[in-house]
């Protein structure tokens, strides 16, 4: 399992980025960071809110290259990441979990809704019979 953590600046927030790809597949998670966090800041975040992050569901993940050991070459591959922004597959996931979201957000709405029409019927029902009792 490998995590990637990517800092960047969603406006008007900054935000966190982590990526974990295990077993070919890639789970994202985001959070809004606030101000420009310094590296103590990140690090003391990942220390004690990254357990607690809520992963988007697992998208498959293309293979992995592994790192040039050429250190030129490093440094050409994280500017040239720097400049893409967020990873295509991440925001894949990021969207994948917002629709999952926002379907239980619709059923649950529809449920407590036909409930509330249900206890209304149930409510109408009652007090009619109580008229036609003459109470």
């Amino acid at each position: 399992m490998s995590v990637t953590l990517t800092v960047y600046f969603d406006d008007p927030f900054y935000a966190i980025l982590a990526e974990r790809r295990e077993d070919g597949a890639l789970c994202v998670a985001r959070q809004v960071f606030g101000p420009e966090p310094s590296d103590i800041e990140v690090l003391d975040w990942v220390l004690r809110e990254f357990p607690r992050l809520r992963w988007s569901p697992a998208v498959e993940d293309a293979p992995h290259s592994p790192i040039a050991a050429n250190p030129k070459r490093r440094q050409r591959q994280a500017a040239r990441e720097a400049t893409h922004g967020i990873g295509t597959r991440s925001q894949q996931a990021l969207q994948l979990d917002r629709e999952q979201r926002a379907m239980a957000r619709k059923v649950n709405r529809r449920e407590r809704e036909e409930a509330e029409a249900e206890r209304r019927f149930l409510l109408r029902q009652q007090k009619k019979k109580a008229r036609h009792r003459g109470h």
